[in-house]
């Protein structure tokens, strides 16, 4: 019995160890202006397989840390863009940039801020 014990228990450590190999963390642009957009880029990315996601206003920096059996990067960038925001592989689609309040608009001629 004491062997069937140690047995499951090294499986289990084998498993939880096997899951969290595949946690990466990345980091990218996303372009935006304000705290609503923020708001907006990080609610987009409570998501399924990431763990945490932080954007920063003044640098544009997104980091990401996600669980890559569950999603990759290339979905993480559709998922902003589908929130509105540009980033450096996905541009959002037009009418969903159009749909962003005033002070959100980031791309050039729109509220003065420029993309950069």
């Amino acid at each position: 019995m004491k062997t069937i014990v140690i047995l499951f228990s090294l499986i289990a450590i084998s498993s939880t160890a096997f899951a969290q190999s595949g946690v990466v963390t990345s980091q990218f642009k996303v372009y935006g202006n304000c705290t609503m957009c923020k708001k907006r880029i990080e609610t987009a990315l409570d998501h399924k397989g990431i763990k945490q996601a932080s954007w920063d206003v003044k640098s544009k920096e997104l980091k990401v840390t996600y669980n890559s059996a569950r999603i990759n990067e290339k979905q993480i960038h559709q998922l902003v863009a589908d929130a509105g925001h540009d980033t450096e592989l996905v541009k959002a689609k037009d009418e969903t940039y159009a749909g962003l309040p005033f002070c959100c608009l980031y791309r050039d001629g729109d509220s003065g801020h420029q993309h950069q």
